[in-house]
């Protein structure tokens, strides 16, 4: 006889992620336009970095917050890129920003506590404040899928964490410096801690990225070498934060992971310190196909931001469209993976070939007929 198990509440609620259920469920041969993964190779020189590891031996565990080598490199990067003093001690590398979130979520909230998070925004965002114990509420976003600041500030009182995605996804917006302020320097004074996803900040067309802790203390940054350095299976991720912070969260980080997989750390190390040209030879790219896309769409009649960061157009689209636009061989993601708010958009990454867009494009036409 099976067993009927009981599971908490908490954990029955959530949903498994809408993006995964569309490209699992894609069959052979469909363009997929559903996940944001790079379709770049990892560049040479951060492969060779791995092997020589592996050829040297380093593949035991490395200390729980990381190898000092990779902190260091990423303090300095802070310093460099975004104007942030971050000490080597005040980071912990991680196994992506998935479980960055996830920590900090574990180590910060309690049962009840209200977390933030744009609306339409990214999936794991709500489901990981739930898991923690916490209630998840929607910021609404503004005609051009910006965080309406004045509706977040009306949020804030009672918050515990303020969730900021910029470049955003689903989106492809990007929070301006005065946004991105008002937003900083309200929470903290509300008590509210920001917890800023910047994985994106190198894929932005024309605009400049502001990390959102150049304005407030209390805000725990997260990124990752996943879509940077086209490195999304090598889970090799990052938090930098207060360092009381940092002291609550490497105890889950050290009793759910232990350290980020060694050679994915010394990996890292190779991408923070040798050559960036394939970065922006990346970024470069994603822009022609953004504007291809945009541009092709727009002609078909969907009105909608060109976004402005990441790889992801997202589009207003009836249901049944998205639906035929799938069964044509298409992978898209509904907006509804994305929030209450999302409903009648669709996420369309361009983080594939001009081919495969060009293809993809003339079966949406066809679907649209």
């Amino acid at each position: 006889m099976t067993r009927t198990h009981a599971f908490p509440d908490r954990i029955r609620a959530i949903e498994i992620s809408g993006i995964r259920k569309i490209f699992e469920s894609a069959g052979p041969g469909s363009i997929n336009l559903g996940l944001g993964q790079p379709d770049f190779d990892t560049p040479v020189h951060i492969k060779e970095a791995a092997i020589r590891a592996i050829n040297e031996g380093k593949t035991g565990y490395t200390t729980n917050n990381g190898i000092p080598e990779l902190r260091e490199a990423i303090s300095r990067k802070f310093l460099t890129e975004n104007k942030l003093t971050y000490s080597p001690d005040q980071i912990i590398i991680t196994a992506g920003a998935s479980e960055a979130l996830h920590i900090v979520m574990q180590a910060m909230v309690s049962p009840g506590d209200k977390v933030l998070l744009a609306d339409p925004g990214f999936v794991s965002y709500a489901a990981l404040a739930e898991i923690a114990g916490g209630r998840a509420i929607g910021v609404p976003l503004d005609k051009n899928l910006c965080i309406d600041v004045e509706k977040a500030k009306a949020l804030m009182d009672g918050a515990k964490i303020f969730v900021l995605n910029s470049p955003g996804n689903p989106t492809g917006a990007v929070e301006s410096r005065e946004s991105i302020r008002a937003i900083v320097e309200y929470a903290n004074d509300k008590g509210v801690t920001v917890v800023s996803d910047e994985v994106y900040e190198h894929f932005i067309y024309g605009k400049k990225h502001y990390s959102a802790a150049q304005f407030g203390e209390d805000v725990v940054t997260i990124n990752a070498t996943s879509k940077t350095y086209a490195m999304t299976g090598w889970r090799l991720g990052y938090l930098a934060a207060p360092s009381d912070i940092v002291a609550q969260c490497i105890k889950v980080h050290q009793y759910a992971q232990a350290c980020a997989t060694s050679i994915s750390q010394y990996a890292a190390l190779a991408a923070y310190t040798g050559p960036q040209g394939e970065v922006a030879r990346m970024r470069d790219e994603y822009r022609a196909r953004r504007d291809l896309l945009c541009s092709a769409l727009k002609k078909m009649g969907f009105v909608f931001p060109v976004p402005e960061g990441a790889f992801y157009a997202f589009v207003p689209m009836k249901p049944d469209l998205v639906a035929r636009i799938i069964a044509s061989g298409v992978v898209i993601v509904p907006g509804s993976a994305f929030g209450k708010n999302a409903t009648g958009y669709a996420r369309l990454s361009y983080a594939t070939s001009r081919e495969n867009l060009n293809r993809a494009l003339e079966k949406i036409a066809r679907a649209m007929e």
